[in-house]
């Protein structure tokens, strides 16, 4: 029997390359692995992500709205996390609020993918939610 390991990376097809590409470098301040044409590899922690820029992405139909993606960010730097997104007028769709477990903030890059800066863990929601079970008993 086998099992997934975790996440193994994120392909996400743009249509405007280079403002993207941009924004996850700088907004997002994630590095950049390699680049080439209209197609990147950028690393965020252990996971990696494609920015591609090809026309099969624009003739794919968007299931986007239907998902997003969240980034680790830790407890102490939430805030100026959150001021780095103003401060580059990246709009944010949903908090910054603090939850149950952990802060959030919501918010869209340049082709529409909704992105979470998230300051909690699995581990800490699952010790919340058995919390609430045991309340609820």
């Amino acid at each position: 029997m086998f099992e997934t390991k975790g996440l193994n990376h994120i392909t996400i097809f743009v249509e405007n390359f280079d403002r993207t590409l941009y924004f996850y470098k700088e907004i997002l301040r994630m590095r950049v692995v390699h680049q080439g044409g209209h197609y990147a590899y950028l690393e965020s922690g252990a996971t990696w992500i494609c920015l591609s820029g090809e026309e099969i992405g624009q003739a794919r139909p968007s299931r986007l709205e239907q998902l997003h993606l969240a980034l680790t960010v830790d407890d102490a730097d939430f805030e100026q996390a959150v001021q780095h997104l103003r401060d580059h007028n990246v709009p944010i769709v949903r908090g910054p609020v603090a939850r149950g477990v952990g802060k959030t903030v919501n918010f869209l890059d340049p082709d529409g993918v909704e992105w979470e800066f998230h300051t909690s863990n699995l581990a800490e929601r699952m010790r919340v939610i058995a919390e609430m079970e045991r309340s609820k008993a």
